[in-house]
């Protein structure tokens, strides 16, 4: 037996940093990993690389963030022009159009805010990708869902089919992908049978 184990026949002393004891002479203990409060529910940071499905998804999060992002934008900043365009009658003269614009413009803000937030949303769920944590997989799967919501937004308000479409093939990924089982590891979920 070793003579720095307390239970050997010698019964000498085991030196101060045996067995982790943090006494003088001894090497210190290596510190604790950092506990995150919060969205992430103090996991530690993920090690490894990501799957590639994983990793398309967070690219393709954040790019229809991106489109939402500028859509959102340019409804706040030309709200009135917008919703002259919508609101104002053919008929009338352009001072009534222009009064009907105004009347509306609140609304076509309020529209605009609320893409903008669905927009961090999504940004905000890409970026937390990282954390593995279970819950940004179900984040990324109602963002995919409020996707598709937004396509029948954008289908009655564009006339350019195509858009439509290639929004509504984007939706459906965003609400496909997170059920890969490549997906389903990375996020720690249980499978399903």
């Amino acid at each position: 037996m070793s003579k720095n184990d307390p239970g050997t026949p010698d019964n000498t002393p085991p030196r101060p940093w045996a067995r982790g004891n943090p006494g003088a002479g001894g090497p210190p203990r290596p510190p604790h990993p950092p506990r995150t409060g919060g969205f992430g529910g103090g996991l530690p940071p993920a090690v490894g690389t990501m799957p590639a499905p994983v990793s398309s998804l967070r690219v393709l999060m954040m790019v229809i963030g991106g489109l939402q992002a500028i859509l959102g934008l340019a409804l706040v900043t030309n709200s009135v022009s917008i919703a002259t365009s919508l609101w104002g009658e053919d008929d009338t003269s352009a001072y009534t159009r222009r009064a009907a614009g105004e009347d509306h413009a609140g609304m076509v803000v309020f529209v605009g805010i609320l893409i903008l937030a669905v927009t961090a949303w999504g940004i905000l769920t890409a970026l937390k990708f990282p954390t593995r944590h279970p819950n940004v997989r179900n984040s990324a799967i109602g963002y995919g869902w409020m996707t598709l919501a937004f396509t029948v937004f954008l289908w009655a308000f564009t006339t350019v089919l195509i858009l439509v479409l290639i929004w509504l093939a984007v939706a459906i990924l965003l609400i496909v992908r997170p059920n890969q089982p490549e997906c389903r590891d990375w996020f720690g979920a249980p499978r399903q049978l």
